[in-house]
């Protein structure tokens, strides 16, 4: 039976759990990007194409893709250590810097000499008093999947960093890190010292049979089963056969957006966390609030929260993350206010 949690999960007692998301060691394995934002102002009309010229204003460089989540776990007190592949040049560099000035551990980084380091450039105009808008992105990447040696370096990296973690992370954009041998390594490395093991696919779903927890988008799911997800209860059904399809160990979600998230527990228990209502006032850019719900998610769960409340709680940081532009790593301060904040006029 599918059941509905709009009156039930109170946001303040949700309050304790912030400082227990601190304390832990995350393995975070996934396709390392950077994200550089070049921001303007909009000065006039090109003579040479119907596109703004934009005067130089900043640039911004900021760990994307896996290196997201890796920097919201470090922003709210866990240690997070990081394996994925950069090549060899200045964006790889830049990767490095940009991670150890978050304090991410950067030791299981192995660079590939035959591929660029992922990044996106993202232009953005400046207007007036109103946020950037973007108006042209450009995507320097290398989809081919590692094999060979740095398949097998990716691997090493995985076991002997697994050692000092607590749980592990999967970040998977689809890039060309997490062959089905890496995703393997990372389970069977999780399960030998029984390490929380938690995945955000967009896609591919199939390779993390066997892991603890699974999330995925609602598309993404309608895609795996081949079906049309347009009701509570189809979502709740489909993250009860994904959940038995790939055997996990504690919960299957799916995000559905301003809608929020289904949870279908192990035994087949299905939940929808609606997105909380102060969340929804102001929202400028989505990019990112995925990477926060993963990280805290499996803060949360690694710090004993039920899977609704894991959730819950990271419905709420994704609240935080879409009301700025491009990535953000809440702080445990923020995610404070935010549950005091939203939770006014909520029964006690």
């Amino acid at each position: 039976m599918f059941s509905s949690l709009d009156a039930r999960m109170n946001l303040f007692s949700l309050r304790p759990l912030i400082p227990r998301l601190a304390g832990h060691t995350v393995l975070v394995v996934g396709d390392v990007i950077l994200d550089e934002y070049l921001i303007g102002r909009a000065v006039r009309l090109s003579r040479e194409a119907p596109i703004p010229v934009l005067e130089f204003m900043e640039r911004r460089l900021i760990p994307g893709g896996a290196a997201n989540p890796a920097a919201n776990i470090a922003a709210l007190g866990s240690r997070a250590i990081q394996v994925g592949v950069i090549g060899a040049d200045g964006g790889a560099e830049s990767v490095r810097q940009a991670l150890a000035e978050r304090g991410i551990d950067t030791r299981g980084l192995v660079t590939d000499s035959r591929r660029p380091t992922t990044v996106k450039t993202r232009i953005l105009a400046h207007q007036g008093l109103s946020f950037p808008q973007q108006v042209a992105r450009i995507d320097h990447i290398d989809r081919t999947p590692v094999n060979g040696g740095v398949e097998a370096a990716v691997l090493r990296q995985i076991e002997a960093c697994a050692a000092d973690a607590d749980a592990a992370l999967v970040s998977d954009y689809l890039s060309g890190l997490l062959t089905g041998a890496v995703a393997a390594g990372v389970r069977d490395a999780g399960q030998a010292r029984k390490l929380l093991l938690a995945v955000d696919a967009q896609g591919e779903l199939d390779k993390y049979a066997g892991f603890d927890v699974v999330k995925c988008n609602r598309a993404e799911a309608a895609a795996a089963l081949n079906r049309d997800l347009s009701t509570d209860d189809d979502v709740a059904e489909a993250g009860r056969i994904l959940l038995e399809r790939l055997c996990l160990g504690r919960a299957m979600l799916i995000t559905r957006g301003a809608e929020g998230i289904t949870v279908v527990e192990a035994g087949g228990q299905a939940a929808h966390v609606p997105q909380v209502a102060g969340a929804r006032a102001e929202v400028f850019d989505t990019v990112g609030a995925g990477d926060t719900v993963i990280a805290v998610l499996t803060l949360a769960l690694a710090a004993g929260a039920s899977a609704v409340e894991a959730a819950t709680l990271a419905n709420v940081a994704a609240g935080l993350v879409v009301r700025r532009v491009g990535n953000y790593a809440p702080p445990p301060e923020e995610l404070l206010w935010a549950l005091e904040a939203w939770g006014e006029g909520q029964d006690p």
